[in-house]
């Protein structure tokens, strides 16, 4: 059997924040497929402005390089669960995988979601060891976590051969050698690995063409650009083509353009062939999944699963007091296209019609996914109102309700372990492993409901004094828990007056609870500017100044000082919300806010929907 003994094709797996992106940057430079004069950003593959602000990958990338006469396609993928789509269709692309891991922090969740998505393709994992220079890191057991991990996930004799390279990404040093004393100022190790065990993609090149798409680009001028892997035969400029759809029909099309990959470049190419990771334009129909052909000869690839949507919430029109205000794009119009337009490219979102014209029902694979959504369409103008997240309820064959679980793996202090198990066991998590290391830092092991997460993370800042680290990821579906599980416990402050908020007002409130406000913010009435004390909500005058008379005291007025206003980032925004309660989302502010803005209204509600429950 014919290889392309010139080319490889391998994807970057590993738990967020673990270093691929960075790994990726020293490949870049050190194959010398930059200028030496030219400047690059750090981590360069990260293109969009959040995934630099927040330091993670949100959609995978392509980029190549060149190293000993060997053309090496390299996909960067997220190590969130909540783009854990993006990471399963990569799987298809390649013939290997870098597994790269933290010395220190060991085997992850996302680890082991990324690894079990390699697996089941029947990928052999090259292992990376990385951040070796770092204090107090744990080579060895790290690499024995990852064959337990391994065997765990059912690897088969081949799989669990894997070479280790031990290396710090952002230093440019690798070694074959644990030591970190070792480490050498080159990175050329992960790529002679990289040679000498991905294997070389078959060349059939002389077989009828099978190109299948599995991400999905866009460009304003050239449209929606389909990227994929040619799996046999050739394809070239200007060629009519089959385009098999994923509802069985056909459709007859022309090829534009072509593009490859080199560095961070997308180059524009005549023809390519069975290996070569390419894009293709000119197809406005072309979706994830579909399959190329040449016309005559239509045998599609099976299709690609795409893990479906886990939580769901409202997107409306922003119809507050203070609409229109903020925002270039507020109608339901605009929100619509802006919407649908996000469907050309993530196929892990769904959007649905409701009801109402201004309302739609937005579900994603998790909050950080809607949240980066949100925090797009901000950025771009637009301004709109969301519900409080929910997660997605089936049910089974059988009809049986099931919810999505989650994997939860917790480090923290020994001293913590208590104040942590018990509010993760109010939340209905299971404890499935605990162990503690020489340096008092436990790790625990949970199951829990995805309900029980949404708003978890601020209390278990609070219960762990912030030294806890939360991570968690998909796990699967299993028989519905009939409890209440999660949400917030303490009421809120709403305000029942228009105006500027005063110094005199918030420093009356700030013992019964925690403000959001600074003094001098215009708020309206139903807009939530604390959180209480106690377990209802407070109605309350945030604009109250102090009666001023021209009688003197005998001891002058102290100067009032405020505590710093507790402000929210969007995803903590979204998860603080209660049902009864909105998010309103301008590219100015973030405001919390009831339903139902009136007082009066708004207790009638309450007691209609208490007699509802009765």
């Amino acid at each position: 059997m014919n290889v392309r003994t010139n080319l490889r094709n391998v994807a970057i797996i590993a738990h967020v924040d673990h270093g691929k992106t960075t790994l990726v940057d020293e490949l870049l430079k050190q194959s010398g497929t930059f200028r030496t004069n030219e400047m690059v950003a750090e981590r360069a593959m990260d293109s969009n402005d959040i995934e630099r602000e927040r330091g993670i990958t949100i959609l995978a990338k392509n980029t190549a390089i060149d190293y000993k006469d060997t053309r090496i396609n390299i996909v960067d993928t997220p190590g969130h669960a909540d783009f854990g789509g993006e990471v399963e269709r990569i799987m298809r692309m390649v013939d290997g995988v870098i597994l790269v891991v933290d010395a220190r922090e060991g085997c992850m969740p996302q680890t082991r979601f990324v690894l079990k998505k390699a697996l089941d393709q029947g990928l052999r994992p090259i292992v990376v060891v990385n951040k070796i220079d770092k204090p107090m890191v744990r080579p060895l057991d790290v690499v024995d976590e990852v064959v337990d991990l391994l065997i765990d996930l059912g690897a088969d004799e081949d799989q669990l051969e894997f070479p280790v390279v031990y290396t710090s990404a952002v230093s440019g040093s690798s070694s074959f050698d644990p030591d970190p004393e070792k480490q050498e100022d080159t990175i050329t190790y992960v790529l002679d690995t990289i040679l000498e065990n991905t294997p070389a993609p078959i060349d059939n090149s002389d077989e009828p063409l099978q190109f299948q798409v599995t991400m999905l680009d866009y460009d304003n001028y050239l449209g929606r650009i389909g990227v994929g892997r040619v799996f046999r035969g050739k394809i070239k400029v200007g060629e009519s083509v089959s385009l098999c759809k994923t509802d069985e029909s056909i459709k007859q099309l022309r090829v534009t353009k072509l593009f490859g990959y080199f560095g961070l470049k997308r180059v524009e190419i005549e023809e390519a062939k069975a290996g070569d990771l390419i894009a293709i334009a000119g197809m406005e129909d072309i979706n994830v999944g579909e399959t190329v052909t040449p016309v005559g000869k239509e045998e599609p690839l099976p299709l690609l699963r795409i893990d479906e949507p886990t939580l769901q919430m409202r997107f409306m029109t922003n119809n507050s007091p203070f609409a229109g205000r903020e925002g270039d794009f507020v109608t339901a119009r605009k929100i619509e296209e802006r919407l649908m337009k996000q469907l050309e490219t993530d196929v892990s979102l769904r959007v649905e019609n409701t009801d109402s014209p201004d309302q739609w029902v937005v579900s994603g694979r998790g909050e950080l996914h809607l949240g980066i959504l949100i925090e797009n369409m901000r950025r771009e103008g637009y301004e709109l109102q969301v519900s409080k997240p929910q997660v997605i309820i089936r049910e089974d064959e059988d009809g049986t309700k099931i919810e999505p679980f989650e994997r939860v793996i917790v480090d923290v202090p020994e001293e913590y372990t208590g104040s942590v198990m018990e509010s993760i066991g109010l939340r209905k998590g299971e404890l499935a492993n605990m162990n503690t290391n020489d340096n008092g830092q436990t790790r625990m092991e949970f199951i829990v409901p995805s309900r029980g997460l949404i708003g978890y993370r601020n209390e278990f800042l609070s219960a762990t004094r912030g030294y806890g680290i939360l991570n968690h990821t998909f796990e699967e579906y299993r028989p519905f828990i009939s409890a209440d599980i999660g949400g917030r416990r303490s009421g809120v402050m709403v305000c029942i007056e228009p105006g500027k908020s005063t110094a005199y007002s918030i420093g009356a409130l700030e013992d019964r609870g925690t403000i959001f406000i600074e003094p001098g913010v215009e708020v309206y009435e139903g807009m939530i500017i604390g959180e209480c004390n106690r377990d209802v909500d407070l109605a309350i005058n945030a604009v109250k100044g102090k009666q001023l008379t021209n009688m003197r005291a005998s001891a002058k007025d102290s100067t009032q000082v405020l505590k710093r206003p507790r402000v929210f980032s969007l995803e903590e925004s979204l998860t603080f919300l209660n049902d009864d309660e909105y998010c309103e989302i301008t590219p100015e502010s973030i405001r919390l806010r009831k339903k139902v803005l009136n007082k009066n209204e708004r207790e009638k509600a309450d007691k209609r929907r208490k007699l509802g429950k009765e």
